[in-house]
């Protein structure tokens, strides 16, 4: 174990995953977002695939036992980044961001539900404070207390919170994968279906040919978002996964930067205090499982897919 390495690959990863939306959001002006997921996916395959071959571990990554339980998880990975894609065309990065943090909150839910995980008042109480956090964040894009809401950011609150549903949905199906499937084979054959599953979108979508601008930011934010996974894998083989997972809420100062330098986006009073009160239910939570020991290997393998 190397903690400080550790840590220092998941804030690499935070970092490249806001910068990848950041590029994402720049391009949404001119391409849908499943031709955003095709380029996110297809370029992020060339980095994925030099690290595999650097680890020697290339034949493992493309060595499968249930073929398709990596097609359901690229299906439905792949539309639950073609409706975050979608959020950030329609709302401010860290409003988007935000939203996204409801994704570990419903892994709580959807695992009480379907695989029988037993939820107790702690986390329970955490998890609904934290949904209220969520809830205050989207308030002012869905409500008229503030005015009459913009139909589009209505449109994207709702969006973004279907692709955390999605996420979290995503998550559940890894923890069964890696009971019998490799970390790297999960990799590898995510960004192979996303790709295949994007492509599918274009008899449905009015792909366009993107000018040389928005090609940069579309390519450099599949080969980003590819360093981003490699980083974010990478970096649980030298700290637990309960250590290294606060971190991720790291990524809240920097679509803050991001969002007020490139995109002239001010944060709102109600998307801070929302943010606060997420951020802290989901530490709360990452802080009670890691006292209760609840942190199993193949939730650190599924955690770092």
């Amino acid at each position: 174990m190397d903690p400080f390495r550790g840590i220092a690959l998941k804030l690499a990863s935070v970092i490249c995953f806001v910068v990848m939306a950041a590029l994402i959001k720049a391009a949404s002006s001119e391409v849908p977002p499943g031709e955003a997921v095709f380029f996110r996916s297809l370029f992020a395959l060339p980095v994925i695939f030099i690290w595999l071959v650097g680890r020697g571990e290339i034949l493992a990554g493309l060595k499968v036992k249930s073929p398709m339980g990596h097609v359901w998880r690229g299906m439905i990975g792949a539309s639950a980044m073609f409706l975050n894609f979608y959020a950030l065309g329609l709302l401010p990065l860290p409003e988007a961001t935000v939203i996204g943090y409801a994704s570990p909150l419903l892994l709580v839910v959807f695992a009480a539900m379907f695989a029988g995980e037993d939820v107790r008042l702690f986390r329970f109480s955490a998890v609904f404070a934290g949904l209220v956090g969520v809830v205050i964040v989207m308030m002012p894009r869905i409500t008229v207390f503030n005015g009459t809401p913009d139909p589009l950011e209505q449109l994207g609150a709702m969006v973004a919170l279907g692709g955390a549903c999605l996420a979290a949905i995503v998550q559940l199906h890894v923890r069964n994968m890696v009971k019998s499937e490799s970390t790297t084979s999960i990799v590898f054959w995510f960004s192979m279906s996303c790709t295949v599953a994007a492509l599918m979108t274009l008899p449905f979508s009015q792909w366009v040919v993107p000018s040389a601008l928005a090609c940069v930011f579309l390519i450099l934010s599949g080969l980003i978002g590819g360093l981003a996974q490699v980083c974010l894998t990478s970096c649980y083989r030298y700290g637990d996964a309960s250590m290294l997972a606060p971190f991720d809420y790291a990524s809240m100062v920097f679509a803050l930067i991001i969002g007020y330098v490139f995109f002239d986006e001010v944060p709102t009073m109600a998307m801070l205090a929302g943010a606060l009160i997420v951020i802290a239910a989901g530490v709360a939570i990452i802080w009670r499982e890691r006292a209760l020991g609840l942190s199993a290997s193949r939730r650190k393998k599924a955690d770092a897919l």
